[in-house]
């Protein structure tokens, strides 16, 4: 339901949607209850997602894994600043609004962030990060200070 504001000032017609903030609200907490990547309006009018995120370890390893289906390799970024691995990029829209109607989109495009909080010290300078089929795994190696080490016990 539209509702059409008058303003003496304005020389046209604006229009009033009191529910277009809460609706948007909802959609984004039904998106994140249903796993779903969620995306933020900014204050610039872009919008920012976030990819889907696994975290696990390995013996030796800390490895996550972020879901980046239709993104290019070359529109990728990451970094690690102390703690924090940071990925950024963009996902295109890449077809060409022409003759064409859109009745409903549901991907989501524009830039997208995603900042991890590492759960525990890493080598930054040994990381390594593969690309394919549309999963980025970066694979962390753990600190020798956070390593287990197995300690022979000597019997006498």
């Amino acid at each position: 339901m539209a509702i059409e504001r008058w303003s003496p000032f304005a020389t046209s017609l604006e229009r009033w949607e009191p529910f277009r903030d809460v609706q948007s609200e909802v959609n984004r907490l039904f998106d994140s209850f249903f796993g779903r990547p969620t995306a933020v309006v900014t204050g610039t009018g872009s919008r920012v997602w976030m990819p889907a995120l696994d975290m696990y370890e390995t013996k030796d390893d800390l490895i996550l894994t972020f879901e980046l289906p239709g993104v290019r390799e070359k529109d990728v970024s990451l970094s690690i600043t102390g703690d924090l691995l940071t990925l950024k990029g963009e996902r295109a829209f890449d077809q060409e609004l022409k003759d064409d109607n859109y009745h409903h989109v549901e991907r989501v495009f524009g830039k997208f962030e995603r900042t991890v909080q590492l759960p525990m010290p890493v080598q930054a300078d040994r990381v390594k990060a593969t690309y394919r089929d549309g999963v980025l795994e970066v694979r962390l190696p753990k600190a020798e200070e956070v390593k287990s080490k197995e300690i022979k016990i000597d019997i006498l």
